[in-house]
């Protein structure tokens, strides 16, 4: 059985699907891996690596698109430099595994029915404790939170931690960290170990534990609706309770040196958490990272990709913030793609078992027809028959 790893396109993407450690392994287990030339050097692992590995370079995408069983990516499929759609590149039949975005952009599910593929999209692997070396949004989502930290602290004119000093003592950071998910989680923990005074705030009350045990204070807003949706998620809120979660949280932000915001709904506008009077109480100098800035972002003031200085408050919007650390970026991707791999392939053959709840909620086309009903939703809601 084959499987490849294609090159990403993306001007952006610096991961690759499989990295040689993983790509030993499949060897090991009976199954040819074809890696597309170059697609390791953004992420620092040459052809030479691949090669050591046990795997075949190929300089031809068209022949590693059209000739493998299994195709493995990290970005959703792109338009190419000749107008074509990396999605007519692959055979009729052909599996590809990837994030797809099909929420946000279901058109693409559309396309990879139409070519009968049959695509697994990482954003769906079910968030249950048989999925977790699958889950790729959570392993990506740590580094992002990580990541958004330490750009605050270079970018804060302050110091984050409490320092005595012979000239004097300086006051700790204040930081306050808005969703309380994988992102959140690890972006309250790297805070802490910065040495910051850290507050957080989530609309699930069952994720207070969770902040108290990183050592962080939990900003509590007591909402007359369910507020978690399937998997574990935060769920989209009323306009009301908006309203009041804006309110309750005014005062935190404003007396916050470093704000960082991670909230964010599959297939939907992030929800708006700064506010632009919010920004405008904050003190000169102060600092917002905001993770969503990809689906709109979190605060008012947010321009996705850019960092701009508003009212004295330096806001950075940073795009597919896992890739700028592609080498543990690309390990732990490759160790999700790996694992499912072992749900698929069994006597080295490939087995698309739809009774298996985790394959079933991953995969979002099959045999011509798109078998996801969040995803037909999602058509039906931009108006594609």
């Amino acid at each position: 059985m084959r499987i490849a790893v294609a090159k990403e396109i993306e001007v952006c993407e610096r991961r690759v699907a499989l990295n040689p450690d993983t790509v030993a392994r499949l060897v090991k287990q009976g199954l040819e891996v074809w890696v597309e030339t170059g697609a390791g050097e953004r992420s620092f692992f040459d052809d030479a690596a691949y090669t050591a590995a046990g795997a075949t370079i190929i300089h031809d995408p068209g022949k590693l698109w059209g000739e493998t069983e299994v195709l493995l990516k990290v970005s959703p499929p792109q338009e190419r430099e000749d107008g074509r759609s990396e999605i007519d590149l692959l055979r009729e039949g052909a599996v590809l595994i990837s994030f797809l975005n099909p929420l946000g952009n279901p058109g693409v599910a559309q396309q990879l029915a139409h070519r009968q593929i049959t695509a697994l999209s990482m954003e769906l692997i079910p968030r249950t404790t048989r999925a977790q070396s699958m889950d790729a949004l959570s392993s990506q989502a740590s580094l992002a939170g990580y990541k958004a930290v330490l750009i605050a602290a270079a970018a804060l004119p302050k110091y984050f931690p409490m320092l005595t000093t012979a000239a004097g003592t300086i006051a700790p950071a204040k930081v306050f960290i808005m969703g309380a998910g994988v992102a959140g989680l690890q972006a309250i923990a790297t805070a802490r170990r910065l040495g910051a005074v850290v507050e957080a705030f989530d609309i699930r009350p069952a994720v207070k534990e969770e902040v108290q045990s990183l050592g962080a204070k939990f900003v509590e807003v007591k909402l007359e609706e369910e507020t978690t949706a399937q998997g574990g998620y935060a769920k989209e809120i009323s306009e009301a309770s908006k309203q009041r979660t804006q309110e309750v949280v005014a005062e935190h932000v404003k007396n916050s040196d470093v704000v960082i915001t991670t909230a964010q709904v599959p297939g939907k506008k992030a929800p708006l958490l700064v506010t632009a009077e919010m920004v405008a109480h904050m003190k000169p100098g102060s600092v917002i990272v905001d993770l969503a800035a990809e689906q709109g972002g979190n605060c008012a003031c947010t321009d996705p990709g850019k960092d701009i200085v508003w009212n004295g408050v330096t806001i950075i919007g940073p795009i597919n913030l896992p890739s700028s650390m592609p080498v543990h970026a690309s390990q732990l991707y490759s160790k999700n793609l790996s694992s499912l791999l072992q749900l698929l392939v069994k006597d080295k053959a490939l087995q698309v078992d739809f009774t298996d709840d985790i394959i079933d909620a991953a995969c979002i086309t099959h045999a011509g027809e798109i078998r996801n009903q969040r995803v037909k939703d999602a058509l039906e809601t931009v108006g594609v028959r």
